[in-house]
């Protein structure tokens, strides 16, 4: 295998595992990195120059500035070890121009955002998750971070049914994601018999063999068993991000379809009007339990409200360098507000809020220069898309509706802080640049 079929497979696994495994995916972020680096070294590949580098370059040097000033130096830059996920972003501009390995790849996240979505339905109907104490988390750590990764995958789902190429999906073509399924039923089965720590394991490891087999897969084989996971990923994902009952998410996934309406009017396929009435009314699934959440008057609102009055005051107090990457959840007793119901913090719940607070006002105005770039180029991209009906629509339509969903989301949660959303959001900002990358070369 040569090291431009290993990057797309390498690839391809990351991105399934990104869903279900923080290590996993980070191991083969690793290993893409390593690969990328000999083909620098062998002038077998050249990084194109992006819009993007100058904010990531300003937001890692002062990420590394506020952690030299923090109260506790070493804390603080142990925390910035999360700046070397940035490097997946110049992975994925390398990797993600050929039209073919960018659907190769995104089916690859479809893959493992099914198996989360399908565990995280599982929990709730079959192992207990079924209370605000005990939602369901899927593979990952904690409920919010399943909730906004099944949010991303929700609507990449819904613009590959929507803007993607026609396909017609036999019964014959659904093995992949009923395999999927079977594997995550298994590790729910093995969970409740207290073996779920060596069944997930496996899983996750046969579920990035598969992702890579995938890419690398002759085309026809490859495109009928990718045609059939958005038929599955969108209504399982739907149903999971409901039963979460994580609000931030349900908000983002809102702004995610408006995205998707908006490019509809711009000249793009009929069907994606119809995912996104179908998106709206899966999320209506159970208008109940989402009524019932629906409200800024319980506990968890207000103490979003006094948690962000004491990140006004940490601004304030350091508006530069800020307390320092981490330092949030040390510092946060000695800024409480004494209405606030919880007397700690892990982080203020607020992406812009948590960036001023770690890195002072500098760091939030190189942190929105990324946003606004990042967010411009996939709107560009998915106008260009939209207008011109001719390129991977799909996939542009997806990144910039999952990009909205995830930065909407995040004034309520500190989303970005979540390994697995932030390693997602970094691929998907590739995409435009990777085919500014193709079109320089060609």
């Amino acid at each position: 295998m040569n090291l431009a079929r290993a990057r797309l497979g390498l690839l391809a696994a990351l991105a399934a595992t990104i869903p279900v495994s923080i290590f996993a995916s980070e191991a083969l972020l690793a290993l893409s990195l390593l690969v990328l680096a000999a083909r620098l070294l062998a002038l077998r590949t050249s990084l194109p120059r992006t819009p993007l580098d100058a904010p990531l370059l300003a937001l890692v040097v002062w990420t590394l500035l506020a952690a030299s000033f923090a109260a506790e130096p070493a804390l603080a830059h142990e925390e910035s070890k999360k700046l070397v996920l940035f490097g997946l972003f110049y992975v994925g501009v390398e990797a993600l121009a050929p039209p073919e390995d960018r659907e190769r790849v995104l089916a690859a996240a479809l893959l493992g955002g099914l198996a989360l979505a399908g565990l995280m339905v599982l929990q709730r109907h079959w192992l207990g998750y079924d209370g605000l104490a005990s939602r369901p988390s899927g593979f990952l750590g904690h409920y919010m971070s399943a909730s906004g990764v099944t949010m991303a995958v929700l609507l990449l789902a819904l613009a590959r049914l929507g803007a993607g190429p026609r396909a017609r999906a036999r019964p014959t073509h659904f093995w992949l994601p009923l395999a999927v399924l079977a594997g995550v039923s298994t590790v729910a089965t093995a969970a409740a018999a207290g073996h779920g720590v060596l069944a997930t394991r496996l899983f996750v490891a046969a579920l990035a063999a598969g992702a890579l087999a995938l890419a690398l897969a002759p085309g026809a084989w490859a495109r009928s068993a990718e045609a059939t996971l958005p038929f599955v990923a969108a209504p399982v994902a739907a149903w999971a991000l409901v039963v979460s009952q994580t609000r931030s998410a349900w908000i983002g996934a809102t702004a995610g379809l408006v995205a998707l309406a908006a490019l509809a009017l711009l000249r793009a396929p009929r069907r994606l009007w119809v995912a996104v009435a179908t998106g709206g009314v899966l999320l209506l699934l159970f208008p109940g339990g989402i009524r019932s959440r629906l409200t800024v008057l319980d506990e968890s609102s207000r103490d979003r409200y006094y948690m962000w009055q004491a990140g006004l005051d940490m601004v304030l107090e350091r508006p530069v360098f800020g307390q320092g990457p981490g330092m949030v959840e040390v510092v946060y007793p000695r800024y409480r507000w004494p209405e606030a119901p919880n007397p700690r913090q892990p982080h203020l719940h607020n992406n812009l809020m948590q960036i001023a607070a770690e890195r002072g006002l500098p760091g939030l105005v190189f942190f929105l220069w990324w946003v606004a770039t990042a967010f411009l180029a996939a709107l560009r991209e998915a106008q260009r898309a939209a207008v011109s009906g001719r390129g991977p629509g799909w996939a542009a339509a997806g990144a910039l509706a999952a990009l909205a969903a995830v930065f909407v989301a995040g004034l309520f949660e500190y989303n970005l802080g979540d390994s697995e959303v932030l390693m997602l959001v970094l691929l998907l900002t590739a995409l435009p640049f990777a085919r500014d990358g193709a079109r320089a070369a060609a």
